[in-house]
């Protein structure tokens, strides 16, 4: 039978991804930059992200993929099958990166996912600890980097920096295409530095999650005693360094947020699985893209490219974080929309269904 809770939960977290990823289709180094004097919004819309979005979504989607690696090997007991699959997917993602989006995922994944099947058939206790040490090497890694050029002057829309970046990347759609591309090589030097190793140690921690039944059953009392205080601290930690303008405090944050996303992640997965009770007639639109995830993913880039290079290139000057949040608003019901009436037709989304072809 089909894990629905699992459907479910990859179809919030491919709907989540939008919150965060968003701002880096307007200048993808700079991700979100707030005008000189931000409205209150944003400040409201920062600690919500902060708290329930940024990393969680991702987090979410790497537990999900690890535990789908499971479920494949189970299904097909061929490894081969399984690298090819990730072959693919690793070409999709350097499409979808060198030519659309830097921000890509999908290579990282088929990276992380190569690696996490190597010990994805170990004895639970190891996949545990083989995940955690692989979470702890990126977030080391990452701590050391942040020491190479730590920035802590504030970047607004009028900073001299951020101009020149987005006159670098909306001058022309040549020089658009260039910046892209630039920024995915860059990118792609961090995979086997940082994002690789914390991918990985995620989609360990998602077969280890799958194999205790959490995303059948749920967490257990004494996990649900571990994992929300921990989710609960690390969140309120991260809250707390934010003001600290010291390299120590600057190095730390993202390993901290990491680890908080990743406590809360696998909150949500007990939250969604009690609620949705891998029941077929419950929540059946979001059930839907999480069938399409792949999908709605490359979907949301040639919305979101085709809105802030083509139609509204002035957004990243204007907008302030509720302006963003509206179009991702309107981008969420026209998915959903889109998931039902394709749905009532097709069994798997268009893009699934190519990387099904090309994977035989």
């Amino acid at each position: 039978m089909r894990n629905i809770n699992m459907d479910v939960l990859r179809g919030i977290a491919v709907l989540g991804l939008m919150f965060m990823n968003i701002y880096t289709f307007a200048v993808f180094e700079y991700d979100y930059t707030p005008s000189a004097t931000p409205p209150f919004s944003d400040s409201l819309i920062y600690t919500i992200n902060t708290v329930f979005i940024d990393g969680r979504f991702r987090s979410l989607f790497c537990l999900l993929f690890g535990a789908s690696l499971v479920i494949q090997w189970q299904l097909w007991q061929s490894v081969e099958k399984q690298h090819k699959r990730l072959k693919v997917l690793a070409c999709i993602g350097l499409a979808h990166g060198f030519l659309l989006w830097a921000g890509d995922i999908l290579f990282i994944y088929s990276c992380a996912g190569w690696l996490t099947l190597k010990f994805s058939q170990q004895d639970d206790e190891k996949i545990l600890r083989m995940g955690m040490l692989f979470l702890l090497l990126g977030a080391f890694i990452s701590f050391l980097l942040s020491f190479i050029e730590p920035e802590f002057s504030p970047v607004t829309r009028s900073s001299e920096s951020f101009l020149m970046a987005y006159d670098a990347a909306y001058s022309s759609y040549f020089a658009g295409f260039v910046s892209n591309f630039l920024m995915f090589i860059i990118m792609l030097i961090a995979v086997p530095l940082i994002t690789m190793w914390m991918a990985a140690g995620l989609m360990l921690v998602g077969v280890y999650l799958y194999k205790q039944g959490v995303f059948v059953q749920g967490l257990t009392h004494s996990q649900l005693k571990l994992i929300v205080p921990t989710a609960i601290s690390l969140t309120a930690l991260r809250l707390l360094i934010d003001s600290d303008q010291s390299v120590f405090m600057y190095a730390i944050v993202e390993p901290i947020n990491w680890l908080a996303a990743l406590a809360m992640a696998i909150c949500y997965c007990h939250i969604i699985v009690k609620i949705v009770k891998n029941t077929p007639s419950n929540w059946l639109l979001l059930q839907q893209a999480g069938r399409m995830s792949l999908t709605l993913y490359l979907m949301q880039t040639v919305i979101f490219i085709l809105f802030f290079k083509v139609a509204y290139p002035t957004a990243a000057l204007n907008f302030d974080r509720i302006d963003y949040w509206l179009v991702i608003a309107v981008v969420l019901v026209f998915q959903l929309f889109f998931c039902k009436v394709y749905s009532q037709y097709f069994t798997h989304g268009p893009c699934e269904l190519i990387w099904r072809k090309l994977s035989r």
